[in-house]
């Protein structure tokens, strides 16, 4: 068995919960320093830092997948993984106009910055990131196959912005194979709660 270490789940200056040290070229060189073989930037709802993030990977010999963050309109998180960046950018037009029509307040939340492989600021994002979208849940995993990716229930033992907090079950129209948990202890609970999750794949 291929042993990899990996972080698929990382948030760069584009997102309000991010600094605007968090580069993606900064991003991929840590993980390069750490010894990450594969990383994944999934910023919320946009993947507009991926192309810098790519070239970057590419630089350092960093297997990278580009990725978003999606907010369903449950305020669910899923976390989507794509083939290339470009698929990565058409999955964030689409759900970029899905978001809630909320400006950013860049004092309050940050600046949303887009950034080039240079580390050089070339835009931001004027409505608010982290809102809600009109995607349900259920429609991430149809949606992300289209653009030829997968969707990951994203951290799903948290208390808040997962599919156990905010839904309390998954959807009978789900066939989601893989969910990403927070503390790996906290599966064998999660499986004893929920049968669906006994088949599942886990990430951390």
């Amino acid at each position: 068995m291929l042993s990899l270490s990996y972080d698929l789940h990382i948030h760069s200056c584009l997102s309000p919960c991010g600094d605007n040290e968090s580069t993606p070229v900064d991003i991929v060189g840590m993980a390069f320093v750490k010894g990450l073989d594969v990383v994944a930037l999934t910023d919320h709802n946009s993947a507009e830092n991926c192309p810098a993030a790519k070239e970057a990977a590419d630089a350092y010999g960093v297997c990278f997948i580009p990725g978003m963050e999606i907010t369903t309109e449950e305020e669910v998180h899923v976390v989507c993984l794509l083939p290339t960046v470009e698929k990565a950018l058409e999955l964030s037009r689409y759900v970029y106009d899905k978001l809630l029509d909320v400006k950013n307040d860049p004092a309050v939340f940050g600046d949303q910055l887009i950034m080039n492989s240079d580390d050089q600021v070339i835009g931001t994002k004027e409505k608010l990131l982290i809102n809600a979208t009109s995607i349900s849940f259920s429609e991430c995993f149809p949606l992300a196959e289209s653009f030829g990716g997968v969707a990951i229930p994203a951290h799903i033992d948290k208390q808040a912005n997962s599919l156990l907090a905010n839904l309390g079950f998954v959807p009978p129209d789900c066939n989601f194979s893989t969910c990403e948990v927070r503390r790996p202890e906290n599966f064998t609970d999660i499986k004893k709660q929920h049968p669906y999750f006994e088949n599942c794949r886990m990430i951390s």
